[in-house]
């Protein structure tokens, strides 16, 4: 076996080679379909139990655009067939050949879905996949390694940033007067270095910024521009680290932290320097707090304090306590503390859904304005997830078959697994269809949808989108705070 696999040496190219694109077993199951079988149809959806009951759908266009677009050549399927025979599947030339000579390499494939951005209930089909060739039955099946994965890492990424939206909205309701030019800045993208690679860092900040424009994960602007002519979609601010502020040493910790004033203070500017490289309580009270005190003030910018260690909720209030007994504070008409314009804090330290909820509430009891105070997440966004996050799945529903050559139109028949060991994960029967009923989305099947509205509409059909979202209409339909 050794000698075999040293034989198949593949170039560069196979990284690009979408028929590479699945799990292994999906090769063999062109021979598993029943005799006449000429459509099967397939949905996604987050089963319930999962982390949360509401998601926010976002990333299929990104890959519809990037990868399901690209055409199969005859090149590819030279390449695959041996290393996949090697592997010890069988392989579907003529298959694939058809896609290349019939299809002009594009997949024919439908793909349904609900619009992007929307919020949708689990266990709510947000996709549908079938064949548009009768004579490949298998490619729905064959897609699903990919495209399901295309779906729930950036849908989950978007439902655990919009979540903790909606955490801090609700205390920037309580403490703050104007709360909404605050909110899309409250909670910042941290997580590039502790994403999996540089593409989940892309997909993963681009699905961040369709709650929020705070972002230091570049490549995640970069994506959402490429796929979604998203423009600028985020922003950042010049920011201290430790090797930065330890490179003076500790007896000039002062002097660091006076060259961060001067260099990025200036009217209208905010930038932020990392305050406990050495001894945070003395950074704050008596650099910032005393001896650089009328630089902060004199600077007409804004300087942004990050503790980054010790109890993330304990900390950050002793800081914002800090800073008002330094600086001062002045009451909203909501009764609650805004610090002097000159100094804000961010905590970035040990955030997650749970942290952020206890420090607002930590905040507003301390009597502060949530304003004071933005929060960033790294690995805990973009690292801390996965398909069972929100149980995703793509599962067929209905296949279509013609039963003898004398039959003008194929017989559409529902199918679906019924789990007696886990109920939950049983799945649908028929080809389904999305209404609203109550105020809230439903899945109904095709045949019972009657003159509702179908939420399920083509976004893609035989390797073309069908239709096209940007990601200001992704941002609007997101921005919901129920």
């Amino acid at each position: 076996m050794t000698d075999l696999v040293a034989d198949f040496r593949l170039d560069t190219s196979a990284l690009d080679n979408p028929i590479f694109d699945t799990d292994s077993y999906k090769y063999s199951h062109y021979l598993q379909n029943p005799p006449n079988t000429l459509h099967v149809s397939s949905y996604i959806e987050a089963r319930p139990g999962g982390r949360f009951d509401h998601l926010v759908l976002f990333g299929l266009q990104g890959f519809l655009k990037r990868y399901l677009m690209q055409p199969i050549t005859q090149a590819m399927i030279d390449q695959a067939e041996p290393y996949i025979r090697a592997h010890g599947l069988p392989f579907n030339r003529e298959g694939f050949e058809r896609i290349v000579t019939k299809h002009g390499g594009h997949w024919p494939v439908e793909i349904e879905a609900l619009p992007e951005g929307s919020i949708v209930p689990v266990g709510v089909p947000v996709a549908q996949v079938v064949n548009t060739d009768d004579q490949l039955p298998w490619i729905g099946s064959f897609l699903e390694t990919a495209l399901l994965r295309a779906i729930w890492y950036p849908t989950t990424v978007a439902t655990l940033s919009w979540h903790a939206k909606q955490i801090i909205r609700s205390g920037l309701e309580r403490t703050c007067d104007d709360p909404e030019p605050v909110l899309p800045f409250r909670l910042h993208d941290f997580g590039a270095r502790g994403a999996t690679s540089r593409e989940a860092s892309q997909i993963g900040g681009a699905a961040h910024l369709v709650n929020f424009q705070g972002t230091d994960t570049v490549e995640g602007m970069v994506w959402a521009n490429a796929f979604y002519d998203a423009g600028l979609p985020g922003f950042s601010i010049p920011a201290a680290e430790h090797s930065t502020m330890t490179a003076w040493g500790e007896r000039r910790e002062r002097d660091a932290y006076r060259n961060m004033v001067e260099q990025f203070g200036g009217d209208g500017a905010l930038f932020a320097v990392v305050s406990d490289s050495y001894d945070l309580d003395n950074a704050v009270n008596n650099i910032w707090g005393s001896e650089l005190k009328q630089n902060v003030q004199a600077n007409g910018g804004t300087l942004v304090v990050r503790p980054d260690s010790g109890d993330p909720v304990a900390v950050p209030i002793r800081v914002l306590q800090s800073l008002e007994a330094s600086y001062g504070v002045r009451t909203n008409a909501k009764g609650y503390k805004v610090l002097a314009d000159c100094v804000r804090v961010i905590q970035g330290d040990g955030m997650d859904l749970e942290t952020i909820a206890r420090l607002v509430d930590a905040v507003a009891e301390a009597g502060f304005s949530l304003e004071n105070i933005a929060f960033g997440m790294g690995g805990g966004l973009l690292q801390k997830v996965n398909r069972d996050t929100l149980r995703w799945a793509q599962k067929a529903n209905a296949i279509s078959v013609r039963y003898s050559s004398s039959s003008d139109e194929p017989i559409w028949e529902g199918i679906n697994k019924v789990v007696a060991t886990d109920p939950s994960k049983s799945s649908k029967r028929g080809r389904q269809s999305v209404v609203v009923e109550n105020d809230e989305m439903i899945a109904v099947r095709r045949d019972q949808v009657g003159r509702r509205q179908d939420l399920l509409r083509p976004v893609f059909r035989d390797g073309a989108l069908v239709s096209e979202v940007t990601f200001a209409e992704v941002r609007e339909r997101a921005d919901q705070t129920d």
